[in-house]
């Protein structure tokens, strides 16, 4: 065949396709040519040129930071929020609208899923879900001690209680604080049978959702009464933590922080964490950067949630 005649015939093949919509299997009995030679001229006009596909990404979407993330981290998924503002409440709504759609498609039957306790942006998340309509959950696991401050201690049942009854699991609390005032006192606490309940389901997570912490606890950590002191805080700075996931504290390498506060906490270790399918993060604003870089770096996740400025403020810090 000559030149001409083939790019004609490839022109026109891909014109019936994608312009005048007509299938390949019409075309192959129109033009009297097999399937395989449609397929193979299609692809040819790809190659050549002479079909140029291109995706138009709409304002407000951004795929180039969320591929950005994905890449440098090996993230499963990265979903970055076109929140425009720098107000960290509004930025916590932001990111539970997200987390809520993305839980809502993300759910598979017979799931066991764990869910932290003392994250603004997670109990934004749960307020905002609808019940799923995908699939039932066999269990949400109450996966960081919740007990503390009584009008905050609500809120830890809330989110476990709540996540359980959208997505058709049955819920299974954790009931003893996050933090511990000795290591006896937690030994006592982890023989209980309800607690044994909780803790044996930590290797056995298919999901796990968690927030991202700053060194300084957030309103709502400080306010449940599961914090370390200000001392045993400058400690954990001096030994270079810049963030937690369940009260486990790491660098900015993502290497652990271990100190005999760690022994204290009652919940899932940052290794039992890593060890679910999915590890879902939901955190953003400028106080979290460094935390979040930290916890990327150390692969304890591998889905992050989290809003344009922090993506740009992340991958900023990280670039080479």
């Amino acid at each position: 065949m000559a030149r001409n005649d083939k790019v004609r015939l490839i022109t026109k093949v891909a014109r019936m396709y994608y312009s005048q919509g007509i299938r390949q299997t019409e075309i192959t009995e129109r033009l009297g040519i097999h399937q395989s030679t449609v397929s193979r001229l299609l692809k040819k006009a790809y190659e050549t040129g002479i079909i140029r596909i291109s995706v138009t990404v709409p304002s407000g979407i951004h795929s180039d930071l969320e591929e950005a993330l994905e890449s440098r981290f090996g993230l499963h998924e990265a979903v970055v929020v076109d929140s425009i503002t720098n107000d960290e409440g509004q930025i916590v709504r932001d990111l539970g609208g997200a987390g809520a759609y993305f839980m809502e498609l993300a759910v598979k039957p017979g799931e066991v899923i764990g869910i932290s306790s003392w994250s603004a942006s997670l109990l934004e998340m749960i307020n905002a879900m609808h019940p799923s309509k995908v699939g039932k959950a066999s269990k949400v696991v109450q996966i960081l001690g919740g007990l503390g401050n009584p009008a905050a201690q609500m809120h830890a049942t809330h989110l476990t209680e709540r996540l359980a009854y959208l997505i058709g699991g049955t819920a299974v609390l954790l009931p003893v604080p996050g933090i511990t005032t000795s290591t006896d006192a937690k030994k006592v606490l982890l023989k209980e049978t309800y607690v044994r309940t909780a803790t044996e389901l930590f290797d056995r997570m298919d999901m796990v959702l968690v927030g991202i912490g700053a060194v300084e606890p957030s309103r709502l950590l400080a306010s449940s009464g599961n914090v370390f002191s200000s001392h045993e805080l400058n400690q954990l700075r001096k030994q270079g933590a810049v963030g937690d996931i369940c009260l486990q504290f790491f660098d900015s390498s993502g290497q652990p922080v271990r100190t005999d506060l760690t022994e204290r906490v009652i919940g899932m270790s940052l290794q039992q964490i890593k060890k679910a399918k999915r590890v879902i993060a939901l955190a953003g604003g400028k106080r979290k950067v460094d935390a979040i870089v930290g916890a990327l770096n150390g692969h304890w996740i591998n889905v992050l949630i989290t809003d344009r400025g922090t993506a740009k403020s992340v991958l900023e810090a990280t670039g080479n």
